[in-house]
């Protein structure tokens, strides 16, 4: 891990726009926690946070849609055993705060008087990234010229490109935790990402076909990422996907060995095994995985890691949204099953630690453990020698959307890149192809994992109970036998 600098501290960064413009001080909140502790409560938290937002759009060369928008308030929370209590506000102010306080103690009777925590802010967490703004990194006709570039990239890369949809956004958010225990941290977060459709036509008539291709990235930085070399792969990356899918031939149907690329396609891993280790879903019993601790889940050689303090990527956190400090939690060991994802709530209900993955999309929201950057680790084969072992299967380079049941950890996942693998050699591409599966069954049926582990290149959205976080994904190449593959051929 990396460790980056700035020249304020993200906790007086934090007090400057979220404290002192309201008239509130550390010895406030302290009241509200006294206000609060004179019930049976367990635990509290406040949770504040301002956000600025952008977005842009570019369609057939013209600005589409452009938005800014900015969001501040407080959440006030209090569990109590296995129940939770939760008011917030867009108003930040101590009559705000005192009032979420009032409805927020209604879950637990009258007890007896419990001292005010004495807030302190503790020593902070390496920075994993920089405070700065990246919204005002560019100015406004920068960022469409920005759009521009890259859509002049993808038509200069191929003729039959007919229509170029481009984006980019950027977020700068400060957050502000004080908890009862007396601690307070401070977060300052970056976030930008440039995506890019394209969609391509070929042939005449009756024979006529149209396909699209997407790329794109970001994370916790601000725009001066987005040099022409990187738009220019964005372009190029999105072009070929689309020209893959025009020469595609509809998919075989059948059960077969697959083989999953390195980065973007650990997106797989992420719904289909990630999700069934977060904590709530364990200690309710209702994964596939709860009560399987110390057992194997997985083949042999499959570790997985959910890691939230990798610099400057989309998932990772210098704190979770409990002001927890986030850290590299090894989930499946060797196959094993040695970890679970917890936030505070769970964790003390199940009798662990956190694990730094307490995660909200807002202050309007409760905190939910959620992953960060989820990939599995390197093994030893050369992609290639994996390949070569393939009599006849599929390799699926880039995926689409997807879906999986906790419950019982089956999954369904759409190709959005496919081709077959024919005696040792990718060959034909396909279209059309669907992978159909359980998360633990998939895990067991890994018979060989590359060694050119990649981790996505910084797009990725995990939805849960309502809440968008952005989260990264990883993996090596890895061959899956006996998979279910739905086609259209």
């Amino acid at each position: 891990m990396n460790a980056i600098s700035s020249p304020i501290p993200h906790f007086e960064i934090a007090e400057q726009t979220l404290l002192r413009p309201h008239g509130l001080a550390p010895h406030q909140l302290e009241r509200i926690f006294g206000q609060l502790l004179g019930h049976h409560v367990d635990y509290a938290d406040l949770y504040f946070q301002y956000q600025r937002s952008e977005a842009w759009s570019l369609e057939e060369g013209i600005v589409k849609s452009g938005s800014f928008n900015i969001e501040q308030g407080v959440g006030v929370r209090a569990l109590c055993g296995e129940k939770t209590a939760f008011a917030y506000s867009d108003d930040i102010s101590l009559k705000a705060l005192h009032g979420a306080a009032g409805v927020t103690r209604a879950i637990a009777a009258s007890g007896a008087q419990r001292l005010a925590p004495m807030l302190r802010a503790g020593k902070p967490p390496q920075a994993l990234y920089v405070a700065d703004d990246p919204i005002a990194s560019l100015d406004d006709a920068a960022k469409v010229r920005l759009l521009e570039r890259l859509e002049g990239m993808a038509r200069a890369a191929d003729p039959r490109v007919k229509e170029v949809m481009a984006h980019v956004a950027g977020t700068w958010e400060v957050v502000l935790v004080a908890r009862s225990d007396g601690r307070m941290a401070a977060d300052v977060r970056p976030l930008v990402r440039v995506s890019i459709t394209v969609i391509m036509e070929d042939g005449v008539g009756a024979g006529r076909r149209r396909e699209q291709g997407s790329s794109g990235g970001g994370g916790r930085f601000d725009y001066a990422y987005f040099t022409d070399a990187v738009l220019q792969d964005y372009a190029e990356r999105a072009v070929h996907q689309a020209s893959v899918n025009l020469a595609a031939k509809p998919a075989p149907a059948g059960t077969m060995t697959v083989v999953l690329g390195p980065g973007w396609p650990g997106i797989l891993l992420h719904e289909a095994v990630g999700h069934g280790l977060e904590g709530d879903f364990n200690r309710k019993g209702s994964s596939t995985f709860a009560g399987r601790m110390g057992q194997r889940v997985a083949s042999r050689g499959v570790t997985v890691v959910d890691d939230g303090t990798i610099a400057d990527r989309r998932g990772s956190l210098t704190i979770d949204d409990e002001g927890n400090p986030t850290q590299r939690t090894v989930l499946i060991e060797d196959g094993i099953l040695v970890g679970y994802l917890q936030d505070t709530l769970n964790a003390r209900l199940m009798g662990v630690a956190p694990t730094g993955n307490g995660r909200r999309e807002s202050f309007a929201h409760l905190p939910l453990p959620r992953m960060t950057n989820t990939s599995m680790v390197n093994g030893e084969r050369d992609p290639e020698e994996i390949i070569k072992s393939v009599k006849k299967g599929l390799y699926a380079a880039n995926f689409g959307g997807g879906q999986v049941d906790i419950t019982s950890g089956k999954f369904v996942f759409s190709t959005a890149e496919a081709y077959l693998i024919e005696n040792g050699r990718i060959t034909t591409p396909v279209k059309g192809a669907t992978l159909i599966g359980s998360g633990p069954e998939a895990m067991n049926r890994v018979s060989m994992i590359g060694n050119d582990m990649a981790l996505d290149s910084g797009v990725g959205t995990c939805g849960k109970e309502g809440q968008s976080v952005p989260v990264g994904v990883g993996q090596p190449t890895v061959r899956i036998d006996g998979l279910t593959v739905g086609g259209t051929g």
